[in-house]
């Protein structure tokens, strides 16, 4: 029996808030950085989008067994579709030769699941209508912001039609068991549970560039030994694609170990290359996963508590969600019916404002996660990015009771 290689990807970019200030509060409404924001945008298109995305179609084109999957959250389409147009017709390419599979997500990167089940629910749908547009194709596999998971999520995710559902394989939850299998959910029996092999993905995300790493330097034929001495059904390497070019540099040798692997792993003619889609129809469940408490891909503890680990954090998270119920009281009213334009934008900025990197910017974990943390994080400490946050949240309550 064949034994599958599934690459998935993770592909976001936040809006990013300007410096706003309490003074700032009832006079602007001019929430978000777009300079910040096409800057940024242009910078990783450039190092990582554009270059990994042409180097990916021409492994597609070259290796007719190869495929890859990416969740591309819409906050990040959004803003390729206004700054870098060309990314999107970048993907658009590889998803027309029919070996590359896109996964549903939420729209705005939220942490919604925690906090109201009603928006959680139009942010997918959201998302795929928005996927559906650009790409002409409908997710049937769910991957929720940062692999956030519990058997909650699993039975609402099959009640919503998804035939799987991708996590992390956190040692905590799998005890003796492996990720290289496919499980279901104790929830949802007819969901299939993709885990991610954090060890096989962290040495090419994270360790790969690294010099005092024991295995360094990583190449091609010595992955594939790794690999081929795995044993399970599928080996589900999940990653950020700013991976390739912006965490690793180009002169780290990132993208020529990237050109040689699929070539390298097809030697093995008992390994082959499938979507998480794939994987979901064609691998039958080993045994039911009972997951309580969420889990995340996230730092070493693979919880939450890169989003939710402070106070600043939970306040703030607690009160954008506080404000819902008076967001959808104020759509209703005859008054924004009539001016749809413009209480639209508000329903769009309170959208913006629930996406997890802005909580993420508030995390005080600065061990041995920190440097994570840091990663295009505009501001100083995570108490500016708390007071920046507040300051904008407070004004869109402004904008609520006029």
């Amino acid at each position: 029996m064949q034994k599958a290689v599934c690459f998935y990807f993770q592909v976001h970019q936040p809006f990013r808030l300007r410096p706003y200030s309490v003074f700032d509060v009832g006079k602007r409404h001019d929430y978000f950085d777009a300079q910040k924001n096409a800057d940024i945008a242009r910078k990783v298109a450039n190092k990582c989008y554009l270059p990994t995305n042409a180097l990916m179609l021409k492994l597609l084109k070259k290796h007719p067994e190869f495929k890859i999957a990416y969740s591309i959250s819409g906050v990040a389409l959004e803003q390729f579709e206004e700054y870098v147009p060309e990314v999107i017709t970048s993907f658009q390419d590889l998803v027309a030769t029919g070996r590359v599979e896109l996964l549903a997500e939420t729209f705005y990167h939220s942490l919604a699941f925690l906090y109201s089940r009603e928006e959680f629910l139009k942010q997918i749908d959201e998302h795929k209508r928005k996927v559906k547009k650009l790409f002409g194709v409908v997710p049937r596999v769910f991957r929720n912001t940062e692999l956030i998971y519990n058997n909650e999520l699993a039975k609402l995710i099959q009640e919503q039609g998804y035939i799987g559902i991708v996590t992390e394989g956190a040692d905590h939850i799998l005890g003796w068991r492996s990720p290289n299998f496919v499980y279901s959910p104790k929830t949802a029996p007819q969901l299939k549970l993709l885990l991610k092999n954090y060890k096989l993905s962290d040495d090419i995300a994270f360790r790969f560039s690294n010099k005092v790493w024991n295995e360094y330097p990583l190449t091609a034929p010595k992955y594939r030994q790794w690999i081929d001495e795995v044993q399970g059904q599928t080996i589900n390497l999940f990653m950020d694609y700013e991976t390739f070019g912006e965490h690793q540099w180009e002169d780290s040798g990132i993208f020529n170990f990237l050109e040689h692997l699929p070539g390298e792993l097809l030697k093995n003619p008992d390994i082959a290359f499938k979507t998480p889609t794939e994987v979901a129809t064609e691998c039958k469940p080993v045994s039911e996963l009972d997951i309580h408490h969420l889990i995340s891909w996230a730092d070493m503890e693979r919880d939450l508590s890169a989003w939710l680990g402070n106070k600043m954090q939970q306040s703030a998270l607690k009160e954008v969600y506080l404000i819902e119920e008076k967001i959808r009281a104020k759509l209703r009213t005859p008054v924004a019916m009539k001016h749809k334009a413009k209480y639209d934008h508000l329903l769009k900025d309170w959208r913006k404002l629930q996406t997890s990197d802005h909580f993420y910017y508030m995390c005080t974990k600065w061990f041995s996660d920190g440097d994570v943390h840091k990663y295009f994080n505009p501001y100083d400490s995570p108490y500016e990015a708390f007071i920046t946050y507040m300051n904008v949240l407070n004004d869109l309550i402004v904008r609520l009771e006029q």
